[in-house]
């Protein structure tokens, strides 16, 4: 079973390790934000690559805030508010893909403000 308690408090406590942790080795991270359009995502394979990227993201000085978690089966979803010091705000919103208790599959879009 997936535990979205540790999902929720890795994410807004900026744990990287933890987050990390709930990952399966072979999983993939898809992301479309200003930089990577739909067309062309980035796209993250393996743990150690979504690795680099989470412990980027937990390292920045910036608060995170989950809303609207909905776990259901084999799926959770999630919005999550961002906000920088400057007060400059990011909105994410992610489907996991659960296998086996770890996160298979992610699928994230981000909106940033300008």
């Amino acid at each position: 079973m997936f535990d979205v308690a540790t999902l929720r408090r890795s994410i807004e406590e900026r744990d990287a390790a933890n987050l990390i942790d709930l990952y399966a080795d072979d999983a993939e991270l898809e992301l479309v934000d200003h930089l990577n359009p739909p067309s062309k995502p980035r796209v993250l394979r393996g743990r150690a690559e979504i690795a680099d990227y989470l412990t980027d993201v937990c390292s920045r000085d910036m608060t995170h805030r989950i809303e609207h978690l909905i776990s259901e089966d084999n799926m959770v979803a999630f919005t999550e508010r961002c906000e920088y010091p400057s007060g400059s705000r990011v909105l994410c919103s992610a489907i996991l893909h659960i296998a086996d208790g770890r996160i298979g599959r992610e699928v994230g879009v981000q909106v940033w403000d300008e």
